[in-house]
């Protein structure tokens, strides 16, 4: 068990009754989603009313709603169903992956419309540094990444953009260049030509054209043949 002067609060509301346990933040939301031993999650075995005021859920209560007096199986159900509190520590901490991935996701699928290129992820990075842009870390990356565009557009010139191009790759790397493909873009269309070259048709991030073809001329020692066939 951990240490309880390092626990968070987790607490679940049943029938207008509140039930709550003491957890080791980070391991309880692994154990939320099927991670992990409930042994490393509590740092007691007891269930409270109240944690604050120290009040014990009685093991009548607990039978009448949970089915069940014992305290640990009542703490995996409200480890399941109920609400983790989270440290200021991990907040911080999920707002900097959160802005990581969103600003990736910016590099990859935008370009600056002046040069057709994606714009670095220092660039992105500093553009919202300037643009005070505020990671909420209960919301998915792709919720938040149309309002963060408007906002740092003022500062930073972009275009969100996705090519449909065509690509044809000589026979001897076709089966070689699956695995590029499919990484970087969505297959829309494949066929192999009477000649034996693969021809490709995919749906590819602008940002992430050039990665495409470095890898693509680096594997055909720079015999494909692209061409983009419309943007949107």
């Amino acid at each position: 068990m951990i240490d309880i002067d390092k626990a968070v609060i987790a607490r679940l509301k049943v029938q207008g009754e509140i039930f709550e346990i003491l957890v080791d933040c980070e391991k309880a939301l692994e154990y939320k989603e099927g991670k992990g031993n409930i042994d490393d999650v509590l740092a007691t075995n007891e269930v409270y009313k109240d944690v604050k005021k120290g009040s014990h859920a009685s093991e009548n209560e607990m039978k009448k709603l949970f089915n069940t007096g014992y305290g640990k199986q009542v703490a995996e159900i409200i480890l399941k169903e109920g609400e983790i509190q989270l440290t200021a520590e991990y907040k911080k901490k999920l707002q900097e992956e959160k802005r990581k991935q969103i600003i990736n996701i910016i590099h990859r699928n935008a370009i600056d419309p002046k040069t057709g290129l994606p714009h670095p992820p220092q660039r992105i990075e500093n553009a919202f540094e300037e643009a005070k842009i505020s990671i909420d870390h209960f919301k998915n990356a792709e919720e938040q990444i149309q309002d963060i565009l408007n906002k740092i557009r003022v500062i930073l010139p972009i275009k969100y953009e996705i090519r449909e191009i065509n690509v044809k790759i000589p026979a001897q790397y076709g089966g070689k260049s699956f695995h590029i493909l499919k990484q970087y873009g969505k297959v829309l269309n494949e066929k192999w030509e009477n000649d034996g070259s693969l021809s490709v048709t995919l749906e590819v991030p602008a940002g992430m054209q050039s990665q495409l073809f470095d890898e693509l001329n680096n594997l055909t020692h720079g015999s494909v043949e692209s061409s983009i066939v419309r943007t949107k």
